[in-house]
């Protein structure tokens, strides 16, 4: 526990630490509240109000107010030694790298309204200051934030950092052949990142997504579960669209996971798949489909090569991952507890170890909580041992 200091210095002004109980008890109710799911229009009129008095509560538990507050910088008095403490902002997202994904990302959660503050960095400042204004300049039409070019000392307080710089996908380029251009780039960043003391979520978006969430973990020091990959959110989003589109159902009824490589060697979970609870091949017949395998194959196929077909029309995909990036934010920020197919470190399961990859995951504040162990036949598990085997390929030839 932090001992009480005898002042505090906030802002400039001096408060007797005899207050720090009286609005321990007001915040830790609305604290409450929150982790109870309710809104928070309230309570962030609360902290806009009570700005000098939360700065005194973050004082006296760190941990516990980084949930939930706004950054303040505070200086604390305690006998003769002066500290600086940053709170984290979990409100607060820097994403690394303005290209197609990177932009696509800041303006898709500038809509979203999940955030009061987003700092784009990225190697040419003023294109990631052309960025931030160009987005900005909607915000009378979506909600006040705070959007602009930074640096690295701009994420210190950020509650996620989103990485999405790397070297685009070209025609007829594998997500795995971006290894050794894109393993460099993140020799880089990801050292400038761990010098700001950062204490949020590393989310990592550049492909190849699993080996560059590996990467990262390997290279910022961060704990595991603080590393996590958008692995196949987007294909699993794909495959939910196509089924949803081949059954002529909405796609949200649909349940079913990419699991594996977010690339060549994914794979398609059938044996969970049910919509709505009923099994895959019941409701296709239901919908007047009885040739199973062959349409699971097209299927598949189709969602595994969706990006090289959009690569070759348009070269590059941008507006589908910036999607899958703003529903991975919306677990953490909310706390949702939801099951998303991330990517992070195995261990064990399947039989998989010592590699990232793309598995359901329970994501929330915290971010990655534990692996869902989702029902897969014979053949599923041994192709998911087969991808796992090819990722652990490719990160055993990187000098991390």
């Amino acid at each position: 526990p932090l001992l009480y200091p005898t002042e505090l210095l906030v802002h400039g002004r001096k408060l007797p630490a005899f207050i720090i109980l009286y609005f321990h008890t007001i915040c830790k109710g609305f604290f409450q509240k929150f982790q109870r799911g309710r809104k928070l229009s309230f309570f962030e009129n609360f902290l806009s109000l009570n700005r000098f008095f939360f700065t005194v509560f973050c004082c006296n538990c760190y941990r516990f107010c980084s949930k939930m507050c706004y950054n303040n910088s505070v200086v604390i008095t305690d006998t003769n030694q002066m500290k600086e403490v940053l709170i984290m902002n979990p409100r607060k997202a820097a994403i690394i790298g303005c290209g197609f994904v990177g932009s696509a990302t800041a303006f898709t959660l500038m809509q979203s309204r999940l955030f009061s503050e987003i700092v784009l960095i990225d190697a040419n400042y003023d294109k990631a200051d052309g960025e931030a204004k160009d987005i900005a300049h909607g915000i009378p039409f979506a909600g006040q934030m705070k959007i602009y070019a930074g640096d690295y000392k701009d994420i210190a307080d950020a509650g996620i950092v989103i990485v999405t710089a790397g070297a685009n996908q070209q025609p007829n380029e594998t997500r795995l052949d971006l290894v050794h251009k894109n393993v460099a780039i993140y020799k880089s960043i990801i050292p400038q990142i761990t010098e700001q003391d950062f204490q949020g979520i590393l989310l990592i978006v550049s492909n190849p997504v699993d080996i560059l969430t590996y990467v990262a973990l390997k290279l910022s020091g961060l704990p595991e579960n603080r590393v996590i990959g958008s692995g196949t959110v987007l294909d699993t989003a794909r495959l939910k669209y196509a089924l949803g589109e081949h059954l002529s159902v909405d796609s949200r009824s649909v349940h079913s996971f990419i699991i594996g490589e977010h690339g060549d060697s994914e794979i398609a979970a059938w044996s969970s798949t049910n919509v709505s609870g009923i099994p895959l091949n019941t409701f296709c017949e239901m919908r007047g489909h009885f040739n199973h395998e062959a349409s699971m194959k097209r299927i598949a196929d189709s969602v595994k090569n969706s990006a090289y077909e959009i690569i070759e029309k348009k070269r590059a995909t941008y507006y589908g991952i910036a999607m899958s990036v703003k529903r991975i934010c919306e677990c953490i920020v909310r706390n949702e507890r939801s099951i998303l197919s991330i990517s992070s470190m195995m261990h064990g399961e399947y039989g998989i170890e010592g590699i990232a990859l793309s598995m359901p995951a329970i994501v929330g504040f915290d971010g990655v909580e534990t692996h869902v162990p989702i029902s897969l036949n014979e053949e599923e598990q041994q192709k998911l041992r087969e991808s796992a085997k090819t990722l652990k390929s490719v990160a055993e030839e990187l000098d991390l």
